[in-house]
């Protein structure tokens, strides 16, 4: 959807000939940082999963005689030790709540775990049952806290290998980052919900220290002005905003350029200087018909921002050669992109990256490419200036309501109208204060949801208006759209529904807590139909109303007291929330 601002928290909008200042300390970018101190960029610390991951799965072993390493994990281990990543082991053992082993008998096996392995920096460990109702078991995210904390680091800056759903979704619910290690007990949904997946232990090893690498320059640059492009949605600008930031560490001066349809995030991004608004028909959605005249004045428009550099940001299915020719005709002597196709002296710096890396990632890599890494200080989350944000509404109330987004630009990322609003009445009754939000387009829609229980925003928020609910909201339940960024970059936790027309890896929430729910493996699968291409939008209409208040509870986001007289909210786990594998 497009947002339209309303009320003074929005900037007016930028005309095509228009440039608008920007404060740079106040965005948070100190040009001043050390940049080459070398930290690891993405993770600090590494989690696993004991059994099937790190040993073979002996259910409730408690004899040491019965471990055995998975193949190779002995080797894998240590070059992320010598990688200076801290190890830490998140496993339950409900044996100890069954009474089929001792405390004693857990930490000989552990031991011997140590002997053949090396050592780990902190072991967490749930002993409780299923029916215990603890904050530590799998797929809670207890542990992942807990080990973060014994670590001295952040969730967010951590990363879990498991074999089943529960590790997955317990490291994605702390706001880790998930790698699925598939074996025997693996069932097929939930290697199809994993956001990451390697076909064994030394695989996943590999996978981590490639990401890390990928973020990693040769030789920091400093520049003078550069021009960053990204034109595209407000979400497409929003997962940018971390590589932004990094040029931003390494330049004097920094104009962004974007199209219509990001403009608003774009004056909300940390580090920009100036904003050019253009449209680009290589790029956009719903192209005009390409002008000659109008590709001339853009030329001269990017003539006129006198960059020493530029630096072209793009999707994995965009191609930046058009408008590197056209940077190249405005006199800019160094342009540096992603690009498989080959650029001839369009590209001073042609980068190639993986498949499957975070598009927040594949940003920062192409901006640690050109020279422009992000700084030691800095964290790659998303990140908005909120000194730019309107005041909340007041009729929302006290912090930790759960705001619910139903629409989408994307026909296929909508949540079902009818599905939204059962799930605003499941939440209501448990005690939620719910929230909807939507464009000025969707107030129907918004109505509709919101029904009586809810507080319907709908047409009332642009996007500094919707960031300034978001800001005060325990979790936003949305589709893979734009709001699931901007709340990443406000760090408010995510119930995604995410249809799979696109790689949940790539465009789920980054860097924050979240839940995902719907069908992984429907037949839209990677398909990136922008109108569902199945009868029933079964990728989503299957989701409960119960998963999601289950999602929410996962989550740690507290309800105030139901209503008078409200029906009992029944809540239903989804089988990829509740994992499956053994029994421990």
């Amino acid at each position: 959807m497009m947002f339209t601002p309303r009320g003074s928290g929005n900037p007016p909008p930028v005309r095509r000939d228009q440039m608008e200042p920007d404060q740079r300390r106040s965005g948070r970018v100190d040009p001043a940082v050390d940049r080459a101190v070398i930290r690891p960029v993405l993770f600090d610390a590494v989690l696993l999963d004991r059994d099937g991951t790190l040993v073979e799965d002996v259910p409730y072993n408690g004899d040491p005689e019965k471990v055995r390493p998975m193949p190779g994990a002995r080797a894998a281990l240590d070059r992320l030790r010598a990688a200076g990543l801290r190890l830490g082991v998140v496993s339950n053992q409900s044996g100890l709540a069954k009474g089929l082993f001792t405390a004693a008998q857990l930490r000989a096996v552990h031991a011997r775990i140590e002997a053949l392995l090396g050592p780990f920096d902190t072991w967490q460990v749930c002993p409780h049952d299923d029916g215990d109702g603890c904050s530590c078991r799998k797929p809670a995210p207890g542990l992942v806290h807990r080990a973060a904390a014994a670590l001295g680091t952040t969730p967010a800056r951590c990363v879990l290998v498991g074999d089943i759903g529960r590790d997955l979704t317990a490291a994605l619910a702390a706001g880790a980052t998930g790698l699925l290690v598939p074996t025997p007990v693996t069932r097929p949904e939930e290697v199809a919900a994993a956001p990451h997946v390697a076909r064994d232990l030394p695989a996943a090893i590999e996978e981590i220290l490639r990401r890390q690498a990928a973020l990693r320059p040769s030789a920091p640059r400093r520049a003078g002005t550069v021009l960053v492009v990204r034109s595209d949605s407000a979400g497409d600008v929003l997962v940018t905003g971390p590589a932004v930031r990094a040029v931003a560490a390494g330049a004097d001066r920094v104009v962004l350029l974007h199209g219509p349809r990001g403009r608003h995030a774009a004056a909300l991004l940390p580090g920009v200087d100036e904003l050019v608004e253009w449209p680009l028909p290589w790029i956009d959605g719903d192209p005009a018909p390409v002008d000659p005249h109008d590709i001339r004045r853009l030329t001269d428009r990017l003539a006129a921002v006198r960059a020493d550099e530029a630096v072209v940001f793009t999707s994995f299915h965009q191609s930046p050669l058009p408008l590197a020719l056209l940077l190249r005709m405005a006199g800019v002597p160094r342009v540096s992109a992603i690009s498989d196709d080959y650029p001839g002296a369009l590209l001073d710096v042609r980068h190639r990256v993986p498949d499957g890396l975070p598009e927040p990632e594949r940003a920062l890599s192409l901006a640690a490419a050109a020279g422009f890494p992000l700084p030691a200080a800095d964290d790659p989350a998303l990140r908005i200036r909120t000194d730019r944000l309107p005041p909340a509404p007041a009729r929302l109330g006290r912090p930790g309501y759960v705001v619910l987004h139903p629409g989408s630009a994307v026909q296929t990322r909508a949540c079902p109208p009818e599905l939204a609003a059962r799930i605003v009445r499941v939440l209501t009754a448990a005690g939620h204060r719910v929230a909807v939000t939507g464009g000025p387009d969707e107030a129907e829609l918004t109505a509709r949801v919101a029904g009586d229980t809810g507080v319907d925003l709908g047409g009332r928020t642009g996007l500094a208006e919707l960031a300034a609910v978001l800001a005060d909201a325990g979790a936003l339940v949305v589709g893979n759209t734009g709001p699931a960024h901007l709340a990443a970059a406000l760090g408010v936790p995510v119930v995604s529904l995410f249809a799979p027309t696109v790689p949940f890896g790539q465009w789920g929430p980054y860097r924050v807590p979240a839940v995902r729910l719907g069908d992984a493996a429907a037949p839209c699968r990677d398909t990136r139909a922008t109108r569902c291409p199945v009868p029933g939008h079964p990728c989503l209409s299957a989701v409960e109303p119960g998963h999601v208040l289950a999602a929410v509870r996962l989550l740690g986001v507290p309800a105030d007291a139901p209503p008078p007289g409200a029906a009992p909210a029944t809540v239903g786990i989804d089988p990829v929330i509740a994992g499956g594998g053994s029994a421990r």
